[in-house]
Formats: structure tokens, C-alpha cells, sequence
């Protein structure tokens, strides 16, 4: 009896060492085998861009309502005259003709405003407006200004048209959600989406015409010229203007004239017939010249003042040669497309806040803007002002405007600088605002014949074909 409980009791602990065994080896294998199934988890959240996604995030739906039926279809035409056969050709005749070109527009008041651009109706005999419900209308031309490139219309028509609210463009940033809204290919109501690209963007490289365009990748093609860039929530932030291609369509980017240029030069021709220009005063040296480098400001962040103008707004409020502008008001400055992007949407006699960096230390400076007292003549790509007394005796001229500069590298080559126009196809002319009615009364098509007096003195004629 006594070796059959010492055989149990030899039984029962085997088997207790052996479950022990069990547990230890096995059972806590597979927590082990658990822990490690945890550590590399499957989340199922989609990190996929696409389209799909991309609308859950960002209704377009709303803008593009409240757009496309405030943006227009542009007729222009024009007559233009060229040798109809080969005769014609021969004995230097022509015949008038009708070019039609197309663009866009947008509705910017209930009573028929609409903002295009200049290049759209340039040269117009007879401008015709088509909206989105197909209704056409026959459309005045109340105002341009080729230097932005924004002309105004209006259409009559007996009742309130869908119109698009102006944005504060100074607020879009980069990486924002736009659309652009036009005609495309004669195509009407035409929406694409991109996101802002960059701001304040030069595309002319010669000086005579800063710019600061709104860059987008929103797809832009012939025919959205003067359409409308809009937010997401249907506001107008930019014209659309241009584009950058090699082949003349969308390839990657294009670009819009910012809504606080184009309001304000719109509000100006309205109130004055044309636009009001402001200056600082200040002359600019480009940081990518060899000057700018051998001064080691090749690679600031602002605009460097290389000299301020006597009697400007500049020179009144103090700044000084050598300061570096780094805000105007609440915009920061980083180039000089910046600086003159926010100076357009400003009139004369507007007091802005400078910030300059004066040797390291910031300084605050008040500034109130004067009118810029020049005219461009575009078609000959000169730019002019009226000829001070001691002007006009240096070259023996009792009247005149004085040419202060080329606005195209083609001008600059002829050295007209410092030259006095003394008449524009035998009108004499003794203002800018002579210059100005004679320009725009002319007939686009014709030469422009001017007689001048040149730096010694010398009378001369000059034919622009």
C-alpha cells in the first residue's frame, strides 16, 4: 500500500512539472507570437490623392455654380486692311476685311460691368457679349489700360445679371485650391481647378512694365483670356491673362491679374477715365547684377533703394539710398514685383507704412504716394511726360513731352531717351494729355508719324508702320 501512494504521489508530480512545461513553452509562446502580430498594425485609412478623395476634402461644386453663369463670351471684331489677290499685292493695294478674334469675361456688378482683358478687345470695331444662357448683347467699351492689360465693359440688359464678388487677392496663398472659369477654344463655361503656384510673378524681363501675376496650374488655353481665377467659395482672386507654353496651350501654368489690381483699375476709370498711378520714389537696383553682387546684396530678402527721386514721396518721408524695403503696409516685400504689385492697387496722394532695413535695424516709415506724371505711348513703345521749361530751352523746343524711357528692348536701341515729341501726326502736342487723346483717337490700323527734337537740338521725323 505504502510504495502504491508513492507511485501516485510520483504520478501527480509529473504530471504537474509536465503542465507546468506546457504552459511555459507553448501558451506563452503565443502571447509572444500576439505581441509581435500588433506591432506592425493595417490601419485602413486611405493616404490616396486622388480625385475621389480630393472632393470629400474640397467642395468645387458651389464655386463653379455661382461662376459660370457670371462669366461671359467676348466677340471681337475687327476690320483690318490687306491685299485681297495677288494684284493687290503687286500695286500695294488693300481691302478692308473682318478679323473676328474671341476671349472672356466676367460680370463684376448686377448692371452689366464686365472686366476683360485689353488684348481681347484691342483694336475693336464692334464688341458682342454672349452669356451663359446664350442671350447676346452688343457691349461698350467704357475703359482699357494696356499697362495691366484689364479693359471694362458694359452691356444694358432688362434685368440683374449673376455677377462675381471681388476677394482680397492679397490673402490667397500658395497651395490654394482656384478655379478658372472661361471659353476656351470658343468653348463656353469651362471650369478647370489647380492650386496657386506662386504670387507676384514677373514674365516681362525687360523693366519698362513690371508685373505681379497670380500663377496657377489650373489648365488656361486660347480663348480664357479675361476669364475668372475664383476661390472655393466663388470669389474672384484674378483675370485670367497669360500663360506660359511653347506650343501656345496649357502645358503646366498660367497666370492672372490679381483681383485688387483689377478692382482698382477698374474703380479709377470709372471715376476718372483712366487710371491713377502712384509712385514711391525710389529707384531699384536688381539683385542678379554685378553691381548688386560686388555690393552683397545679390541674395537679400527685399528691394534695395540704389537712389530716391527728388521731391518724390521717398525723399519727404526719408528714406534713404542703401535702405532694403522689406514691408509695404502689411505685404512683404521679397522682390521687386512685390513692391510694385502693391504700389498698383494704390492711388496718389495715399499714405502707405514703409518698413525698411536701415544697417541692420528696421525703422517704420510713413510715406505719401505722388501721381506718376507719365504717359505710355504703347504702339510706339515709349514712354513720356510732359517737358519742363528748362527741358524744353536745353533743346531749343517751345513745347513738347519728354521721353524718359523704352519699353521694349526693340526702342531701347534707337536711343530715344531725352528726346522731345513736339507733335504726333501734325498735332502739336504740349502735355501727356495731349499725347493720350491723340493716341486713342487715331485709327489703329494707320502709321503714326512723329516730329521731335533730339538731345543737340537737332529736328527730326520719324514713320512708325
Amino acid at each position: 500500500m505504502k510504495k502504491f501512494f508513492n507511485l501516485f504521489a510520483l504520478m501527480l508530480f509529473s504530471a504537474i512539472i509536465t503542465l507546468s512545461g506546457y504552459k511555459l513553452l507553448f501558451e506563452d509562446e503565443k502571447t509572444i507570437v500576439q505581441k509581435e502580430h500588433h506591432s506592425i498594425p493595417f490601419h485602413h485609412t486611405t493616404f490616396t490623392t486622388n480625385n475621389a478623395t480630393v472632393a470629400n476634402a474640397i467642395d468645387f461644386t458651389e464655386a463653379a455654380e455661382k461662376t459660370v453663369h457670371s462669366v461671359v463670351h467676348v466677340k471681337n471684331k475687327t476690320l483690318t486692311s490687306a491685299p485681297a489677290n495677288i494684284m493687290d499685292l503687286f500695286y500695294g493695294r488693300s481691302r478692308p476685311r473682318e478679323v473676328v478674334g474671341f476671349g472672356s469675361g466676367v460680370i463684376i456688378s448686377p448692371d452689366g460691368y464686365i472686366v476683360t482683358n485689353n488684348h481681347v478687345i484691342d483694336n475693336a470695331s464692334q464688341l458682342e457679349v454672349k452669356l451663359n444662357n446664350n442671350k447676346v448683347f452688343e457691349a461698350e467699351l467704357i475703359g482699357s489700360d494696356p499697362k495691366t492689360d484689364i479693359a471694362l465693359l458694359k452691356i444694358d440688359a432688362d434685368e440683374e445679371l449673376p455677377y462675381v464678388p471681388f476677394a482680397n487677392s492679397d490673402e490667397i496663398r500658395i497651395g490654394e485650391w482656384v478655379l478658372a472659369v472661361g471659353n476656351p477654344f470658343n468653348l463656353t463655361s469651362t471650369v478647370t481647378a489647380g492650386i496657386v503656384s506662386a504670387k507676384a510673378r514677373n514674365l516681362n524681363e525687360f523693366d519698362g512694365n513690371p508685373q505681379s501675376f497670380i500663377q496657377t496650374d489650373a489648365a488656361v488655353n486660347r480663348g480664357n483670356s479675361g476669364g475668372a481665377l475664383v476661390n472655393t467659395r466663388g470669389e474672384l482672386v484674378g483675370i485670367n491673362t497669360a500663360i506660359t507654353s511653347q506650343t501656345g496651350s496649357y502645358v503646366g501654368y498660367s497666370f492672372a491679374v490679381p483681383s485688387n489690381i483689377t478692382r482698382k483699375v477698374v474703380e479709377d476709370i470709372l471715376e476718372f477715365g483712366n487710371v491713377q498711378r502712384a509712385i514711391l520714389g525710389v529707384q531699384i537696383l536688381n539683385t542678379n547684377t554685378s553691381e548688386a553682387k560686388e555690393l552683397g546684396i545679390d541674395q537679400i530678402q527685399g528691394v534695395y533703394v540704389a537712389a530716391v527721386e527728388k521731391g518724390s514721396g521717398a525723399e519727404t518721408g526719408g528714406i534713404k539710398k542703401g535702405d532694403i524695403i522689406k514691408k509695404l503696409d502689411h505685404v512683404r516685400v521679397k522682390k521687386f514685383s512685390d513692391l510694385s504689385g502693391y504700389l498698383v492697387t494704390k492711388r496718389p496722394n495715399e499714405t502707405i507704412k514703409v518698413t525698411v532695413d536701415r544697417k541692420g535695424k528696421e525703422t517704420v516709415i510713413p510715406v505719401t504716394l505722388v501721381k506718376l506724371e507719365t504717359y505710355e505711348i504703347n504702339p510706339l513703345g515709349l514712354e513720356v511726360k510732359t517737358a519742363s521749361k528748362n527741358e524744353l530751352e536745353a533743346v531749343g523746343a517751345t513745347h513738347g513731352v519728354l521721353v524718359t524711357k523704352p519699353l521694349s528692348r526693340e526702342m531701347a536701341q534707337y536711343g530715344l531717351t531725352g528726346i522731345v515729341i513736339t507733335s504726333i501726326n501734325d498735332q502739336k502736342v504740349k502735355t501727356i494729355e495731349d499725347v493720350q487723346s491723340i493716341i486713342e483717337k487715331r485709327n489703329p490700323n494707320a502709321p503714326i508719324k512723329i516730329a521731335f527734337k533730339n538731345q543737340k537740338g537737332e529736328s527730326s521725323t520719324f514713320i512708325f508702320r
